[in-house]
């Protein structure tokens, strides 16, 4: 009878541990997910001794200008690191990335002349948009004005697109705001190509990350957000054409950071929406992207979008 309580005992006790392994592993395997989210090569919650892991806890957001930031890495879409990443936000020429994805889907023919009518030159004009420098019934390649929308931030070369694929800007806005609610960027709406101001014109870096990720796929997008310069052939206004240089690598002083890059970006700045940044970095093999707004500052200022994504390229790359 001692004998059959005892082996009782015995396996209820052999029981009890087993059960105790089971959750506390369970609860290493958790609390490694939550830290470190899935690793490169293995299992979620695996978590080998030699992993390095990309996490970005050691940037303080508290130490950005800019009050809105997500970074990305782009194989796997995980986010490293975020800052009010979901508050609208006013996207000023940020939102030329979808001007410029969606001119792209919709051009069968990106060497297919295009004239920029007269009739949108005033209403830039007097926005006081930044212009890439054509000028009224010049007749301008597709790819040129899309080298002319990215790097020098063109409103000319949105609207003659614009105008050219959908018959006018207000009808192309249509096309962007449907190709937002196709990718999933829930809190965007556009009402124009350009960013100028307006309250109903948003979104979020949140938002802006998942639209970059998708237009780079595409490799004329890819080939113009990456261009430091560019020049055009002859037109029939400029005879030598026209040479265009990055926003972003005008005012990068050196595009390399700790054994990785900045490849590419592009620039915004409205009043209401203070700088922006969108931007494109590698290191060892591996791409990521940094949304980031609302830094104080203006064109005249130190360009501190363009100093808060250097420190936190330069951080993470220290880490990784």
């Amino acid at each position: 009878m001692r004998k059959t309580k005892r082996k009782s005992k015995f396996w209820t006790l052999l029981l009890m541990i087993g059960v105790i392994v089971i959750a506390f592993k369970s609860n290493i395997t958790l609390t490694g997910q939550s830290l470190f989210g899935k690793i490169d090569g293995d299992k979620a919650g695996s978590v080998p001794v030699s992993t390095t892991f990309d996490s970005a806890d050691f940037i303080s957001t508290d130490n950005l200008h800019s009050s809105n930031a997500i970074l990305v890495r782009l194989d796997n879409q995980k986010v490293l690191l975020e800052k009010n990443s979901k508050q609208k936000v006013f996207p000023a020429s940020l939102t030329k990335i979808m001007t410029a994805i969606v001119a792209i889907e919709k051009l069968p023919d990106l060497k297919k002349s295009i004239v920029l009518p007269n009739s949108m030159f005033r209403e830039l004009y007097k926005a006081d948009a930044s212009m890439a420098g054509f000028t009224a019934n010049e007749r301008v390649r597709a790819i040129d004005l899309l080298y002319g929308v990215m790097l020098p931030s063109g409103g000319e070369c949105c609207i003659g697109l614009a105008e050219h694929i959908a018959g006018s800007e207000k009808e192309f806005v249509e096309i962007m705001n449907q190709k937002a609610a196709e990718l999933g960027m829930r809190n965007t709406h556009f009402t124009n190509t350009t960013g100028l101001h307006d309250d109903k014109h948003y979104t979020t870096v949140k938002d802006l990350s998942i639209l970059l990720s998708y237009a780079l796929k595409n490799n004329t997008f890819e080939k113009v957000f990456t261009a430091s310069h560019y020049s055009t052939p002859p037109t029939n206004v400029h005879s030598g054409g026209i040479t265009f240089d990055s926003t972003l690598f005008k005012n990068l002083e050196n595009p390399a950071i700790d054994g990785g890059r900045i490849l590419g970006g592009k620039t915004g700045y409205t009043n209401e929406a203070g700088l922006c940044l969108a931007s494109l970095a590698q290191k060892d093999g591996r791409e990521y992207i940094l949304v980031t707004a609302g830094a104080k500052g203006n064109h005249e200022s130190a360009q501190y979008a363009i100093e808060d994504a250097y420190t936190v390229y330069d951080k993470f790359f220290k880490h990784t």
